[in-house]
């Protein structure tokens, strides 16, 4: 069962949040903070009682654009403790998406709140702080210590992306991702289903995205390498074949791109 602060400074948001989240059968319990200083204060004193404490938080619900300290400046100084609750972000703002899966939030539900994309993020909270609250180490001196949570599920987290989709926030996961086109200052993701587009530069996703495989072998284009069904040479330009699709590459990238599907190719 859940230990929830939710945070938001607008108090009829705040209640309709807490309404929410009391209703469902996973929350034990649900209290409210109107502000980021109130809820830290809080927070600090529930991380010094430890988890087994009356007091202890398991989760924050944070809305981002508050006065004084925003929910993502929060979010930064949580992410310091030696044990931070889960984060949820709910916001009317879709274009922190990005900066928030980057601090680790578990999800990031858009406003007005709906009571069945709620409950995704309190199932998703729920599986992370039941995996938290399991101490893995063995009998003896090692139960002495204090274990740290389990946040593997967190970090797989990170391995989605978020796109909007009629006013819904679904989660693209980047292994499904063949390639992406860019579109000024957002980017095209096409996977097998079909496409999104997001409000990231290309710049961004390659640098993000550089450890999991993806190589820009346009100015306007990353691939992923695993992706590559094909590579041709004709008439002295390079081509890539990635599913259906015939994508040029152009002359600047086109060695290092051969040279990564060779060493690919070598194991």
């Amino acid at each position: 069962m859940l230990r929830v602060l939710a945070v938001d400074d607008e108090k009829p948001a705040l209640e309709e949040l807490l309404y929410l989240l009391r209703a469902d059968p996973r929350v034990e319990r649900a209290e409210g903070a109107t502000d980021a200083t109130e809820a830290l204060r809080r927070i600090g004193r529930a991380v010094g009682a430890g988890p087994n404490d009356a007091d202890a938080i398991d989760v924050v619900f944070l809305d981002i654009h508050m006065p004084g300290l925003t929910g993502l400046d929060m979010a930064k100084l949580l992410a310091g403790f030696a044990r931070p609750p889960l984060i949820v972000f709910v916001t009317a703002h879709e274009n922190f998406a990005v900066d928030a899966f980057d601090l680790k939030a578990v999800d990031y539900v858009l406003k007005p709140v709906r009571r069945e994309r709620l409950s995704e993020a309190v199932r998703r909270a729920s599986d992370l702080a039941e995996s938290a609250r399991e101490d893995p180490s063995p009998g003896g001196e090692a139960q002495t210590q204090p274990s740290a949570p389990d946040t593997s599920a967190v970090e797989d987290a990170s391995a989605h992306i978020p796109v909007e989709l009629a006013g819904v926030t679904r989660f693209v996961a980047v292994g499904d991702i063949a390639y992406v086109e860019a579109h000024g200052d957002y980017a095209r993701l096409h996977t097998a289903e079909g496409s999104h587009l997001v409000r990231i530069p290309l710049a961004v996703l390659e640098e993000r995205w550089a450890s999991r495989g993806f190589v820009r072998i346009h100015r306007s284009r990353l691939v992923a390498l695993g992706r590559i069904d094909e590579l041709r040479l004709d008439a002295g330009g390079t081509t890539v074949r990635v599913g259906t699709a015939e994508l040029a590459v152009s002359r600047r990238h086109a060695r290092q791109l051969r040279d990564l599907l060779m060493r690919r190719a070598r194991g």
